[in-house]
């Protein structure tokens, strides 16, 4: 007698591994990740298709009017702080002997860069005051440092627009920080070793009496779009703040509003009366008519022939008012764009969507090429830094990406240092177009920075080992997302108090600054190898410096602190039982994240793999059960 489970069974086997969807009567295949869309697909007729195409498409031209309104507002931001900051930002430059203490230099580069909000404004006057003679290409290698982390401080506040959601927060200021964390930890190894050597300043002099450079032409590419709706808002003239820093007195008397856009430059040859004969052009072109000393002397004039055709052209304002309204306005414009883009991208980077997105972007190439991956990045954040001409735009626009899981914190950083190199590669052809007297001067500095930035990488990039940057800012990004107010305690130390500290010290000599500096510096060693031991080593340490337990609670940890800040924003509240509220529905959204076991670096909208891979056991167990 035939066995009729042997029968069943081998029958089964030919039997097409499907399942049956109760919801809409389809076949799906056994192995089919099914998701909501397949629903949606399988539920929509003809008409329906073509508005979700439709839909999808609007939502992508919505999606690059908002990008194109944030590239925007981030330029009229610019144009906003160097009305407000501008000549005070000319006025730091113009005080020479501060500038030969090289960490006063650093902190003058980091402070007119936060003042002027584009490292490209600041690295002009630097260049205008190198080709002038008002300062040597040593004495600036320096102030183009604080240049680069000046810069960095856009995406950072960029990423404090984020702060609505504790995940979303930490990855996203995590990500924004590991740009910030390069740049200071390379200005830490670079700028002694420059003071030592003068690596900087020697190989890009080498550089430049290598090669027989010609002056060209510097491409606009993104300006091409984005100045015909800037300069419809307002124009500057650039040539103020390098003048002020030049030290020319008429300079200071101009405003940085620009109202002639056309102009005509006359030069005529033509007697000029001078102080004595030592004043003259030529001793054939000199002569005494009495008590005057007359020579032949080109004199050039300008004659406006059009006004600029910007909004504020006409307007009898102060700079500093015209500036503040920019300010307020273009803020207002750029919180508002970057919370409807990530808006969008959280509509439309949905399940399947985001898990093939963030497939691509974030894995690797196969072995043994898998190196090889971030070095591409590099070349696609130097591209595309190259595209839009600007760092702080292109690394503006990635953070929310990495704020709503879609680009990892590992991949943004090969990013962000390729950014770095883009924006030195479009300072090194503007210098290029300079003309041919301060041509030299200005490509050596467009130089230093390029391999400032390279030898940074160097640095910190190629042995995984030595990725520093992203542990500590995924670090501070816990901390961030836990003390939500420790973000802006963050941007005010490190941007702001630091520099102006250090700055002070500069200013009171070198006797100060390393006896003030160098205790510091060693109490900070001392506490980093502390820590470290702490994790790794803890019994090397005396039993008392195995935890900070001996010091006061607000010494060591930062819930004292946050206890005061709760207090103070609780008085400041108007409705404090709406506060009150949104905090018990905080504590409530912690608990279930804990309960879901979510990482921390995850996007939540990514986690249908997970369930998918559940249904799919679900069914091979409910297969075997059936078999039986």
């Amino acid at each position: 007698m035939i066995n009729i489970f042997s029968v069943i069974f081998a029958f089964h086997k030919f039997i097409p591994r499907v399942r049956l969807d109760p919801m809409v009567g389809r076949i799906w295949p056994l192995g089919h990740m099914f998701d909501t869309s397949d629903l949606c697909e399988a539920t929509l007729d003809t008409e329906g298709k073509v508005l979700r195409v439709l839909v999808s498409v609007g939502k992508i031209a919505l999606l690059l009017g908002f990008l194109y309104m944030f590239i925007c507002s981030l330029d009229i931001l610019s144009s906003a702080f160097q009305l407000v900051g501008g000549k005070a930002a000319g006025d730091i430059f113009q005080d020479n002997s501060v500038l030969s203490n090289p960490l006063a230099g650093l902190v003058i580069g980091v402070l007119v860069t936060l003042l002027v909000q584009s490292s490209s404004t600041s690295s002009s006057i630097v260049v205008s005051m190198v080709s002038s003679g008002l300062l040597t290409v040593q004495l600036a290698v320096p102030i183009i440092m604080g240049t680069n982390i000046g810069t960095s401080v856009t995406n950072t506040l960029v990423a404090m627009t984020q702060a609505g959601d504790r995940s979303t927060f930490r990855r996203a200021f995590a990500g924004a920080t590991v740009h910030d964390f390069f740049n200071w930890l390379s200005v830490l190894v670079l700028l002694p070793l420059e003071v030592a050597t003068g690596y900087l300043y020697v190989v890009t002099k080498l550089i430049i009496d290598s090669f027989n450079i010609q002056s060209g032409e510097a491409p606009d590419l993104l300006n091409v779009i984005t100045d015909v709706l800037t300069e419809s808002i307002i124009q500057l003239d650039e040539s103020v703040i390098s003048g002020i820093a030049t030290g020319d007195p008429e300079a200071r008397n101009k405003s940085l509003i620009k109202k002639w856009c056309q102009t005509f430059t006359n030069t005529t040859l033509m007697n000029v009366t001078v102080p004595g004969p030592e004043n003259c052009t030529d001793p054939l072109f000199c002569w005494d008519d009495g008590n005057q000393t007359i020579t032949l002397k080109n004199v050039s004039k300008t004659y406006n022939i059009g006004k600029c055709k910007h909004l504020f052209v006409d307007v009898a304002l102060p700079d500093l008012a015209v500036g503040l309204i920019l300010l307020a306005l273009s803020l207002l414009v750029l919180c508002s764009c970057l919370v409807l883009i990530v808006k969008l991208l959280n509509s439309m980077l949905k399940g399947q969507v985001a898990a093939v997105i963030k497939k691509i972007l974030n894995t690797d190439f196969p072995f043994p090429f898998g190196w090889v991956t971030g070095y591409i990045a590099i070349i696609v954040g130097a591209g595309m830094t190259f595209v839009v001409q600007s760092s702080s735009v292109f690394t503006s626009a990635i953070t929310p990406l990495v704020g709503i899981g879609v680009i990892s914190i590992e991949r943004a950083y090969p990013l962000s240092l390729g950014s770095n190199i883009g924006t030195t590669t479009t300072a090194i052809l503007a210098a290029m177009a300079s003309p041919g007297d301060t041509l030299g001067n200005a490509l050596q500095i467009a130089l230093v920075h390029f391999l400032f930035n390279i030898t940074g990488i160097v640095l910190w990039y190629p042995v995984p080992f030595t990725r520093i940057p992203i542990r500590l800012a995924k670090s501070l990004g816990s901390v961030t997302a836990s003390y939500r107010w420790f973000a802006a305690v963050y941007i005010i130390f490190c941007f702001f108090l630091l520099p102006l500290f250090v700055f002070s010290l500069s200013l009171a000599g070198w006797k100060v600054l390393v006896g003030v500096g160098v205790p510091l510096i060693v109490l900070l060693i001392f506490i980093i190898v502390i820590n470290v031991l702490q994790k790794r080593k803890p019994g090397c340490l005396p039993a008392v410096l195995r935890s900070w337990d001996f010091l006061p609670l607000w010494a060591h940890s930062l819930a004292p602190w946050d206890k005061v800040v709760s207090v103070i924003t609780a008085k400041c509240c108007c409705c404090c039982k709406c506060c009150q509220i949104a905090t018990d529905d905080e504590k409530k959204t912690e608990e279930n994240n804990q309960t879901t076991h979510m990482e921390a670096y995850d996007n939540p909208a990514m986690n249908t793999e997970k369930e998918m891979e559940n249904e799919i056991k679900i069914e091979l167990n409910i297969l075997n059960m059936t078999r039986l």
